[in-house]
């Protein structure tokens, strides 16, 4: 990891070694250090994203990635993905099954996010958030159970919220919420439907706001970083639902915070983008103080 990154507090046992990760929008953010903190357990990581040359604004490609999940120990393998495209999909599960001998785990972390109710959202934002967010985590799951079923320990991993419908989530940005909320109903019915092919299927969301370029031109601006933690605290979060076997997280709508607790995790202040400002962060989206 750079130097910016924080050392993440949970240790690499080696249960991904060897393992196959098809991670989607891991050129940046939390995709990217979900990535380095799988690699480093000597998993092979799919490096499924857009980004295939350098943003203006933004760092990070899919090639940028890969270099590093290889400084960290794992293989990689970087491919150009619009997740609301199947072909492309499809392809890059093949692709991943020929390099890899398979594939044991998806993440659905590519996102798309507009913070504006009905009458603000223009018809091609919304499209855009439903087919990025809800339909994508379809679509990975279709294309990709035949390949999770012949593995060992199967994954479907998506990073949506738990379902709260209290109007105060709703009514400023009931577009977004509507497919957010898809995602976590489509894994709520995957994790039933896999249960007996013993593919464990889960959410993952963030207790409070993580330090991610969505924060920085979506939601606010970078001042909230101060009241955010960085990504690698979903990183550790999700190596820990990865390696977890025999289903015993199936179906389960998880919070970072509470997971990481659970497996011995006490003192979150590494996480904190300001260690300083630790006890002073915003909670985020979905869930209530």
């Amino acid at each position: 990891m750079s130097e910016q990154d924080p050392i993440t507090l949970t240790e690499n046992s080696g249960a991904l070694k060897g393992k196959t990760i098809f991670i989607t929008g891991a050129s940046r953010g939390i995709g990217r250090a979900i990535a380095l903190k799988c690699a480093a357990d000597g998993a092979n990581i799919v490096i499924a994203a857009k980004s295939a040359e350098p943003h203006p604004k933004l760092p990070g490609t899919i090639h940028s990635v890969a270099a590093e999940v290889g400084e960290a120990g794992g293989r990689a393998l970087a491919l150009q993905v619009d997740v609301r495209e199947e072909k492309q999909v499809a392809d890059a599960m093949a692709a991943a099954a020929d390099e890899f001998g398979g594939i044991d785990a998806v993440v659905n972390n590519a996102g798309a996010i507009n913070l504006t109710n009905v009458e603000s959202t223009p018809p091609k934002r919304y499209d855009l958030m439903q087919d990025i967010n809800s339909r994508a985590v379809y679509l990975t799951a279709h294309l990709a159970i035949p390949y999770l079923k012949k593995s060992s320990n199967g994954h479907i991993l998506s990073l949506s919220p738990p379902i709260n419908l209290q109007p105060k989530w709703l009514g400023p940005f009931a577009p977004y919420a509507l497919s957010k909320f898809g995602m976590t109903i489509l894994s709520m019915g995957l994790a039933e439907e896999l249960r007996e092919a013993g593919v464990s299927v889960v959410t993952l969301w963030p207790r409070t706001l993580v330090a991610t370029a969505a924060i920085e031109f979506a939601v606010g601006n970078r001042e909230m970083f101060e009241q955010s933690r960085k990504p690698v605290i979903m990183a550790d979060a999700a190596y820990e639902i990865l390696k977890t076997e025999n289903n015993a997280l199936s179906g389960r709508q998880l919070i970072d915070e509470e997971l990481l607790g659970e497996r011995g995790v006490s003192d979150f202040t590494g996480y904190a983008h300001n260690p300083d400002n630790a006890g002073n962060l915003n909670v985020d989206l979905f869930l209530d103080p």
